[in-house]
Protein backbone atom coordinates (compact mmCIF):
# COMPACT_ATOMS: atom_id res chain seq x y z
CA UNK A 1 0.00 0.00 0.00
CA UNK A 2 1.33 3.41 -0.87
CA UNK A 3 1.16 6.37 1.50
CA UNK A 4 -2.45 7.60 1.33
CA UNK A 5 -1.35 11.12 2.23
CA UNK A 6 0.91 11.09 -0.82
CA UNK A 7 -1.91 9.82 -3.01
CA UNK A 8 -4.26 12.57 -1.79
CA UNK A 9 -1.75 15.44 -1.71
CA UNK A 10 0.46 14.66 -4.72
CA UNK A 11 -1.64 12.61 -7.16
CA UNK A 12 0.37 13.82 -10.16
CA UNK A 13 3.56 12.29 -8.72
CA UNK A 14 1.74 8.97 -8.37
CA UNK A 15 0.36 9.24 -11.92
CA UNK A 16 3.86 9.81 -13.28
CA UNK A 17 5.12 6.76 -11.39
CA UNK A 18 2.32 4.58 -12.75
CA UNK A 19 2.98 5.81 -16.28
CA UNK A 20 6.72 5.12 -15.97
CA UNK A 21 5.88 1.55 -14.94
CA UNK A 22 3.67 1.14 -17.99
CA UNK A 23 0.46 1.22 -15.94
CA UNK A 24 -2.62 3.29 -16.73
CA UNK A 25 -2.37 6.63 -14.89
CA UNK A 26 -6.18 6.62 -14.73
CA UNK A 27 -5.81 3.98 -12.02
CA UNK A 28 -4.72 6.81 -9.72
CA UNK A 29 -7.97 8.72 -10.26
CA UNK A 30 -9.94 5.53 -9.63
CA UNK A 31 -8.03 4.95 -6.39
CA UNK A 32 -8.58 8.54 -5.22
CA UNK A 33 -12.32 8.27 -5.90
CA UNK A 34 -12.52 4.87 -4.19
CA UNK A 35 -10.67 6.25 -1.18
CA UNK A 36 -13.03 9.24 -1.04
CA UNK A 37 -16.09 6.96 -1.24
CA UNK A 38 -14.65 4.73 1.50
CA UNK A 39 -14.15 7.67 3.84
CA UNK A 40 -17.61 9.06 3.10
CA UNK A 41 -19.26 5.68 3.70
CA UNK A 42 -17.31 5.18 6.94
CA UNK A 43 -18.28 8.66 8.16
CA UNK A 44 -21.94 8.01 7.36
CA UNK A 45 -21.83 4.71 9.25
CA UNK A 46 -20.10 6.21 12.29
CA UNK A 47 -22.53 9.16 12.38
CA UNK A 48 -25.52 6.82 12.28
CA UNK A 49 -24.03 4.58 14.96
CA UNK A 50 -23.45 7.63 17.17
CA UNK A 51 -27.07 8.67 16.55
CA UNK A 52 -28.19 5.14 17.44
CA UNK A 53 -26.26 5.21 20.70
CA UNK A 54 -27.65 8.62 21.63
CA UNK A 55 -31.19 7.52 20.75
CA UNK A 56 -30.73 4.39 22.84
CA UNK A 57 -29.95 6.54 25.87
CA UNK A 58 -33.01 8.66 25.13
CA UNK A 59 -35.21 5.57 25.02
CA UNK A 60 -33.71 4.26 28.24
CA UNK A 61 -34.48 7.54 30.00
CA UNK A 62 -37.99 7.94 28.54
CA UNK A 63 -41.07 7.39 30.75
CA UNK A 64 -42.61 3.95 30.43
CA UNK A 65 -45.66 5.22 28.62
CA UNK A 66 -43.51 6.84 25.90
CA UNK A 67 -41.14 3.88 25.25
CA UNK A 68 -43.63 1.90 23.20
CA UNK A 69 -43.95 4.79 20.77
CA UNK A 70 -40.20 4.92 20.34
CA UNK A 71 -39.76 1.21 19.46
CA UNK A 72 -40.58 1.74 15.80
CA UNK A 73 -37.97 4.48 15.56
CA UNK A 74 -35.40 2.19 17.22
CA UNK A 75 -36.03 -0.55 14.65
CA UNK A 76 -35.90 1.87 11.74
CA UNK A 77 -32.62 3.41 12.98
CA UNK A 78 -31.12 -0.04 13.58
CA UNK A 79 -31.89 -1.04 10.00
CA UNK A 80 -30.29 2.14 8.68
CA UNK A 81 -27.14 1.42 10.73
CA UNK A 82 -26.94 -2.12 9.30
CA UNK A 83 -27.27 -0.79 5.77
CA UNK A 84 -24.62 1.88 6.40
CA UNK A 85 -22.25 -0.73 7.87
CA UNK A 86 -22.69 -2.97 4.82
CA UNK A 87 -22.10 0.02 2.52
CA UNK A 88 -18.97 0.91 4.49
CA UNK A 89 -17.57 -2.62 4.18
CA UNK A 90 -18.32 -2.71 0.46
CA UNK A 91 -16.65 0.68 -0.06
CA UNK A 92 -13.63 -0.46 1.96
CA UNK A 93 -13.24 -3.59 -0.19
CA UNK A 94 -13.57 -1.54 -3.37
CA UNK A 95 -10.97 0.94 -2.12
CA UNK A 96 -8.57 -1.87 -1.20
CA UNK A 97 -8.89 -3.33 -4.69
CA UNK A 98 -8.33 0.06 -6.32
CA UNK A 99 -5.35 0.87 -4.09
CA UNK A 100 -3.81 -2.54 -4.78
CA UNK A 101 -3.47 -1.50 -8.43
CA UNK A 102 -1.19 1.38 -7.38
CA UNK A 103 2.37 0.08 -7.19
CA UNK A 104 5.10 1.61 -5.07
CA UNK A 105 5.99 5.11 -6.19
CA UNK A 106 9.36 4.99 -7.92
CA UNK A 107 12.32 7.01 -6.71
CA UNK A 108 13.31 10.02 -8.76
CA UNK A 109 15.76 9.03 -11.49
CA UNK A 110 14.55 5.48 -12.06
CA UNK A 111 14.43 4.95 -15.85
CA UNK A 112 10.99 4.59 -17.41
CA UNK A 113 10.06 1.63 -19.57
CA UNK A 114 10.27 -2.14 -19.52
CA UNK A 115 12.83 -4.93 -19.23
CA UNK A 116 15.11 -3.64 -21.98
CA UNK A 117 15.09 -0.01 -20.85
CA UNK A 118 17.55 -0.35 -17.96
CA UNK A 119 20.49 2.03 -17.56
CA UNK A 120 23.95 0.50 -17.27
CA UNK A 121 25.82 2.21 -14.45
CA UNK A 122 29.24 0.53 -14.67
CA UNK A 123 31.20 -2.52 -15.76
CA UNK A 124 33.82 -4.16 -13.57
CA UNK A 125 36.46 -6.73 -14.49
CA UNK A 126 37.75 -8.02 -17.79
CA UNK A 127 35.53 -10.27 -19.86
CA UNK A 128 37.32 -13.68 -19.92
CA UNK A 129 38.85 -14.90 -23.16
CA UNK A 130 40.02 -18.41 -24.03
CA UNK A 131 42.45 -19.97 -26.48
CA UNK A 132 40.15 -22.99 -26.70
CA UNK A 133 36.42 -23.53 -27.32
CA UNK A 134 34.84 -22.92 -23.90
CA UNK A 135 32.30 -25.38 -22.53
CA UNK A 136 29.04 -24.27 -20.99
CA UNK A 137 28.44 -24.78 -17.28
CA UNK A 138 26.42 -27.97 -17.72
CA UNK A 139 29.09 -29.65 -19.86
CA UNK A 140 31.69 -28.67 -17.27
CA UNK A 141 29.46 -29.82 -14.41
CA UNK A 142 28.95 -33.20 -16.04
CA UNK A 143 32.69 -33.64 -16.60
CA UNK A 144 33.25 -32.85 -12.93
CA UNK A 145 30.40 -35.09 -11.80
CA UNK A 146 28.99 -31.97 -10.15
CA UNK A 147 25.59 -31.50 -11.86
CA UNK A 148 23.09 -34.21 -12.75
CA UNK A 149 20.09 -32.85 -14.64
CA UNK A 150 18.95 -36.21 -16.02
CA UNK A 151 18.32 -37.76 -12.63
CA UNK A 152 16.85 -34.50 -11.35
CA UNK A 153 14.22 -34.72 -14.10
CA UNK A 154 13.65 -38.41 -13.37
CA UNK A 155 12.98 -37.72 -9.70
CA UNK A 156 11.16 -34.37 -9.83
CA UNK A 157 10.55 -33.30 -13.43
CA UNK A 158 11.96 -30.65 -15.74
CA UNK A 159 14.14 -27.89 -14.28
CA UNK A 160 15.16 -29.92 -11.25
CA UNK A 161 18.69 -31.20 -10.72
CA UNK A 162 21.14 -32.81 -8.33
CA UNK A 163 24.30 -31.06 -7.23
CA UNK A 164 26.68 -33.91 -6.50
CA UNK A 165 30.13 -34.31 -4.98
CA UNK A 166 32.19 -31.21 -5.67
CA UNK A 167 29.08 -29.49 -7.04
CA UNK A 168 27.37 -29.75 -3.66
CA UNK A 169 30.57 -28.69 -1.89
CA UNK A 170 30.97 -25.71 -4.22
CA UNK A 171 27.49 -24.41 -3.44
CA UNK A 172 27.98 -24.84 0.30
CA UNK A 173 31.34 -23.07 0.05
CA UNK A 174 29.76 -20.20 -1.85
CA UNK A 175 26.95 -19.84 0.65
CA UNK A 176 29.36 -19.93 3.59
CA UNK A 177 31.51 -17.23 1.97
CA UNK A 178 28.37 -15.10 1.62
CA UNK A 179 27.38 -15.79 5.22
CA UNK A 180 30.80 -14.75 6.50
CA UNK A 181 30.62 -11.60 4.36
CA UNK A 182 27.21 -10.78 5.86
CA UNK A 183 28.43 -11.45 9.41
CA UNK A 184 31.39 -9.13 8.92
CA UNK A 185 28.94 -6.44 7.78
CA UNK A 186 26.81 -6.74 10.92
CA UNK A 187 23.98 -8.96 9.67
CA UNK A 188 22.23 -11.45 11.95
CA UNK A 189 22.12 -14.91 10.34
CA UNK A 190 18.70 -16.53 9.99
CA UNK A 191 17.41 -19.92 8.84
CA UNK A 192 13.87 -19.06 7.81
CA UNK A 193 10.61 -20.93 7.14
CA UNK A 194 10.01 -21.68 3.47
CA UNK A 195 6.23 -21.99 3.88
CA UNK A 196 4.34 -18.81 4.77
CA UNK A 197 0.76 -17.73 5.29
CA UNK A 198 -1.17 -15.88 2.55
CA UNK A 199 -1.15 -12.57 4.43
CA UNK A 200 2.65 -12.62 4.56
CA UNK A 201 3.00 -13.41 0.86
CA UNK A 202 0.39 -10.74 0.07
CA UNK A 203 2.03 -8.20 2.37
CA UNK A 204 5.38 -8.45 0.63
CA UNK A 205 3.76 -7.91 -2.78
CA UNK A 206 4.26 -11.35 -4.33
CA UNK A 207 0.59 -12.11 -5.04
CA UNK A 208 0.13 -9.46 -7.69
CA UNK A 209 0.73 -9.92 -11.40
CA UNK A 210 3.43 -12.54 -10.74
CA UNK A 211 1.32 -14.73 -8.47
CA UNK A 212 1.40 -17.52 -11.05
CA UNK A 213 5.12 -17.97 -10.34
CA UNK A 214 4.46 -18.91 -6.70
CA UNK A 215 3.81 -22.46 -5.53
CA UNK A 216 0.65 -22.73 -3.41
CA UNK A 217 -0.29 -25.56 -1.07
CA UNK A 218 -4.07 -25.38 -1.01
CA UNK A 219 -6.69 -27.73 0.45
CA UNK A 220 -6.00 -28.07 4.19
CA UNK A 221 -2.84 -25.94 4.31
CA UNK A 222 -3.28 -22.65 2.42
CA UNK A 223 0.43 -21.93 2.57
CA UNK A 224 2.86 -20.60 -0.02
CA UNK A 225 6.38 -21.80 -0.81
CA UNK A 226 8.70 -18.80 -0.82
CA UNK A 227 10.73 -17.81 -3.86
CA UNK A 228 13.10 -15.84 -1.62
CA UNK A 229 13.67 -15.58 2.13
CA UNK A 230 12.74 -11.91 1.72
CA UNK A 231 9.14 -13.02 2.26
CA UNK A 232 9.72 -14.67 5.63
CA UNK A 233 12.09 -11.93 6.78
CA UNK A 234 9.57 -9.21 5.85
CA UNK A 235 6.93 -11.04 7.88
CA UNK A 236 9.27 -11.55 10.85
CA UNK A 237 8.34 -8.19 12.42
CA UNK A 238 4.72 -8.00 11.22
CA UNK A 239 2.50 -5.89 13.52
CA UNK A 240 5.48 -4.67 15.55
CA UNK A 241 6.99 -1.33 16.54
CA UNK A 242 10.76 -1.59 16.10
CA UNK A 243 13.53 0.11 18.00
CA UNK A 244 15.86 1.65 15.42
CA UNK A 245 17.55 4.02 17.87
CA UNK A 246 20.85 2.19 17.44
CA UNK A 247 20.53 1.81 13.69
CA UNK A 248 19.02 -0.50 11.12
CA UNK A 249 18.08 -4.12 11.77
CA UNK A 250 19.95 -6.32 9.28
CA UNK A 251 19.25 -10.00 8.66
CA UNK A 252 20.83 -12.58 6.36
CA UNK A 253 18.35 -15.34 5.54
CA UNK A 254 19.56 -18.71 4.23
CA UNK A 255 16.85 -20.79 2.61
CA UNK A 256 15.84 -23.06 -0.19
CA UNK A 257 13.66 -21.15 -2.66
CA UNK A 258 10.97 -22.31 -5.09
CA UNK A 259 9.69 -20.70 -8.29
CA UNK A 260 7.29 -22.08 -10.87
CA UNK A 261 8.95 -20.03 -13.63
CA UNK A 262 5.55 -19.57 -15.23
CA UNK A 263 5.74 -17.90 -18.61
CA UNK A 264 9.37 -18.85 -19.17
CA UNK A 265 8.71 -21.97 -21.26
CA UNK A 266 11.63 -22.69 -23.53
CA UNK A 267 13.95 -20.13 -21.89
CA UNK A 268 17.23 -21.25 -20.30
CA UNK A 269 16.10 -24.86 -20.08
CA UNK A 270 19.68 -26.14 -20.27
CA UNK A 271 21.49 -26.40 -16.95
CA UNK A 272 20.81 -24.54 -13.72
CA UNK A 273 20.24 -20.96 -14.88
CA UNK A 274 16.45 -21.02 -14.54
CA UNK A 275 15.24 -23.79 -12.23
CA UNK A 276 12.37 -24.48 -9.84
CA UNK A 277 14.44 -24.95 -6.69
CA UNK A 278 17.67 -23.33 -5.52
CA UNK A 279 19.47 -22.07 -2.43
CA UNK A 280 20.01 -18.41 -1.65
CA UNK A 281 21.42 -16.13 1.02
CA UNK A 282 19.28 -12.98 1.12
CA UNK A 283 20.07 -9.75 2.90
CA UNK A 284 17.07 -7.97 4.43
CA UNK A 285 17.07 -4.61 6.20
CA UNK A 286 14.61 -2.61 8.29
CA UNK A 287 15.66 1.03 8.52
CA UNK A 288 14.49 4.61 8.94
CA UNK A 289 13.08 5.77 5.57
CA UNK A 290 15.51 8.69 5.63
CA UNK A 291 18.42 6.22 5.48
CA UNK A 292 16.98 3.84 2.90
CA UNK A 293 18.77 5.10 -0.21
CA UNK A 294 22.17 5.03 1.51
CA UNK A 295 21.43 1.53 2.79
CA UNK A 296 20.54 0.46 -0.74
CA UNK A 297 23.98 1.47 -2.00
CA UNK A 298 25.54 -0.37 0.93
CA UNK A 299 23.85 -3.61 -0.15
CA UNK A 300 25.09 -3.14 -3.72
CA UNK A 301 28.63 -2.63 -2.42
CA UNK A 302 28.48 -5.93 -0.52
CA UNK A 303 27.30 -7.74 -3.65
CA UNK A 304 30.10 -6.22 -5.70
CA UNK A 305 32.59 -7.21 -3.02
CA UNK A 306 31.51 -10.84 -3.40
CA UNK A 307 31.59 -10.85 -7.21
CA UNK A 308 34.98 -9.15 -7.37
CA UNK A 309 36.44 -11.63 -4.86
CA UNK A 310 35.20 -14.49 -7.05
CA UNK A 311 36.96 -13.04 -10.09
CA UNK A 312 33.78 -12.49 -12.11
CA UNK A 313 33.27 -9.82 -14.75
CA UNK A 314 30.00 -7.98 -14.18
CA UNK A 315 27.91 -4.90 -14.79
CA UNK A 316 25.53 -2.98 -12.52
CA UNK A 317 22.23 -1.79 -13.98
CA UNK A 318 19.50 0.54 -12.77
CA UNK A 319 16.36 -1.46 -13.54
CA UNK A 320 13.58 0.30 -15.47
CA UNK A 321 10.31 1.08 -13.72
CA UNK A 322 8.25 -1.46 -15.63
CA UNK A 323 10.54 -4.28 -14.53
CA UNK A 324 10.68 -3.45 -10.81
CA UNK A 325 7.85 -5.50 -9.38
CA UNK A 326 5.09 -3.85 -7.38
CA UNK A 327 7.01 -3.42 -4.10
CA UNK A 328 10.29 -1.92 -5.28
CA UNK A 329 10.76 1.82 -5.68
CA UNK A 330 14.23 1.22 -7.15
CA UNK A 331 16.17 -1.92 -8.00
CA UNK A 332 19.77 -2.50 -8.99
CA UNK A 333 20.70 -5.76 -10.71
CA UNK A 334 24.22 -7.08 -11.05
CA UNK A 335 24.80 -9.27 -14.08
CA UNK A 336 27.88 -11.48 -14.52
CA UNK A 337 29.42 -12.36 -17.87
CA UNK A 338 28.56 -15.90 -19.00
CA UNK A 339 31.17 -16.75 -21.68
CA UNK A 340 29.24 -19.35 -23.70
CA UNK A 341 26.22 -17.06 -23.94
CA UNK A 342 28.32 -14.02 -24.79
CA UNK A 343 26.11 -12.01 -22.48
CA UNK A 344 25.68 -10.65 -18.99
CA UNK A 345 23.18 -12.63 -16.91
CA UNK A 346 21.57 -11.57 -13.66
CA UNK A 347 23.19 -12.92 -10.49
CA UNK A 348 21.90 -10.45 -7.91
CA UNK A 349 19.10 -7.99 -7.35
CA UNK A 350 18.73 -5.50 -4.55
CA UNK A 351 15.55 -3.47 -4.02
CA UNK A 352 14.56 -0.46 -1.97
CA UNK A 353 10.91 -1.04 -1.13
CA UNK A 354 10.66 2.20 0.89
CA UNK A 355 7.61 1.92 3.19
CA UNK A 356 5.42 -0.09 0.79
CA UNK A 357 5.81 -3.51 2.44
CA UNK A 358 5.88 -2.08 5.96
CA UNK A 359 2.52 -0.36 5.47
CA UNK A 360 0.95 -3.62 4.30
CA UNK A 361 2.48 -5.59 7.18
CA UNK A 362 2.07 -2.81 9.79
CA UNK A 363 5.73 -2.54 10.76
CA UNK A 364 6.62 0.79 12.33
CA UNK A 365 9.30 2.49 14.39
CA UNK A 366 9.02 5.22 16.95
CA UNK A 367 10.47 8.55 15.94
CA UNK A 368 12.32 10.69 18.48
CA UNK A 369 10.14 13.07 20.48
CA UNK A 370 10.39 16.70 19.40
CA UNK A 371 9.67 19.87 21.37
CA UNK A 372 8.28 17.91 24.29
CA UNK A 373 5.69 16.20 22.11
CA UNK A 374 5.04 12.47 22.42
CA UNK A 375 7.09 10.30 20.07
CA UNK A 376 5.15 9.23 16.98
CA UNK A 377 5.36 6.02 15.02
CA UNK A 378 5.84 5.77 11.27
CA UNK A 379 6.36 2.90 8.83
CA UNK A 380 9.90 1.63 8.44
CA UNK A 381 11.62 1.17 5.09
CA UNK A 382 12.53 -2.35 3.96
CA UNK A 383 15.29 -3.39 1.57
CA UNK A 384 16.46 -6.73 0.24
CA UNK A 385 19.37 -8.06 -1.80
CA UNK A 386 20.87 -11.38 -2.90
CA UNK A 387 24.37 -12.17 -1.60
CA UNK A 388 24.75 -15.65 -3.11
CA UNK A 389 22.60 -18.17 -4.94
CA UNK A 390 22.91 -21.41 -6.90
CA UNK A 391 22.99 -19.58 -10.24
CA UNK A 392 26.40 -18.11 -9.36
CA UNK A 393 27.88 -21.55 -10.02
CA UNK A 394 27.16 -20.99 -13.72
CA UNK A 395 29.44 -17.96 -13.94
CA UNK A 396 32.11 -19.46 -11.68
CA UNK A 397 32.46 -22.66 -13.72
CA UNK A 398 32.43 -20.95 -17.11
CA UNK A 399 34.72 -18.06 -16.15
CA UNK A 400 37.41 -20.16 -14.48
CA UNK A 401 37.38 -23.20 -16.78
CA UNK A 402 40.54 -24.59 -18.41
CA UNK A 403 41.09 -26.43 -21.67
CA UNK A 404 41.13 -29.90 -20.07
CA UNK A 405 37.73 -29.38 -18.46
CA UNK A 406 39.15 -28.51 -15.05
CA UNK A 407 38.16 -25.36 -13.17
CA UNK A 408 40.39 -23.06 -11.14
CA UNK A 409 38.85 -22.39 -7.75
CA UNK A 410 38.75 -18.68 -6.83
CA UNK A 411 41.19 -18.15 -4.01
CA UNK A 412 38.53 -16.78 -1.71
CA UNK A 413 36.61 -20.10 -1.89
CA UNK A 414 39.56 -22.39 -1.23
CA UNK A 415 39.41 -22.24 2.59
CA UNK A 416 35.84 -23.54 2.35
CA UNK A 417 36.94 -26.45 0.11
CA UNK A 418 39.76 -27.84 2.26
CA UNK A 419 42.32 -25.91 0.24
CA UNK A 420 41.37 -27.37 -3.17
CA UNK A 421 42.59 -25.03 -5.89
CA UNK A 422 41.57 -26.95 -9.03
CA UNK A 423 38.46 -29.01 -9.73
CA UNK A 424 39.31 -31.82 -12.17
CA UNK A 425 37.10 -34.02 -14.36
CA UNK A 426 36.15 -37.46 -13.10
CA UNK A 427 38.94 -39.93 -13.65
CA UNK A 428 41.62 -37.25 -13.98
CA UNK A 429 44.74 -37.58 -11.89
CA UNK A 430 44.45 -35.78 -8.59
CA UNK A 431 46.95 -34.61 -6.03
CA UNK A 432 46.37 -34.51 -2.29
CA UNK A 433 46.28 -31.20 -0.52
CA UNK A 434 49.72 -29.96 0.45
CA UNK A 435 49.91 -29.81 4.27
CA UNK A 436 52.15 -26.76 4.29
CA UNK A 437 49.81 -24.61 2.21
CA UNK A 438 46.51 -26.42 2.31
CA UNK A 439 46.33 -26.19 -1.48
CA UNK A 440 45.84 -29.01 -3.89
CA UNK A 441 43.61 -30.41 -6.58
CA UNK A 442 40.60 -32.64 -6.39
CA UNK A 443 38.49 -34.75 -8.68
CA UNK A 444 34.81 -34.11 -8.82
CA UNK A 445 34.02 -36.88 -6.37
CA UNK A 446 35.97 -35.06 -3.64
Amino acid sequence: MIDLALLRDEPELVRQSQAARGNAPESVDAAIEADRSRRAALTAFEDLRAEQNAFGKKVAAAPKEEKAALVAQVKELSERVKQAEAASKEATESASAALARIENVIIDGVPAGGEEDFVELRRVGDVPTFDFEPRDHLAIGELLGAIDMERGAKVSGARFYFLKGIGARLEIALMNLALDTALAAGFTPMIVPTLVRPEIMQGTGFLGEHADEVYHLDKDDDLYLVGTSEVALAGYHKDEILDLSEGALRYAGWSTCYRREAGSYGKDTRGIIRVHQFNKLEMFVYTDPADAEAEHLRLVALQEQMLTALGLSYRVIDVAAGDLGSSAARKYDIEAWVPTQGAFRELTSTSNCTTYQARRLDIRHRRSAEDGKAAKTQPVATLNGTLATTRWIVAILETHQQADGSVRVPEVLRPYLSGIDVLRPLGAATAPATPATGSGTAGADA
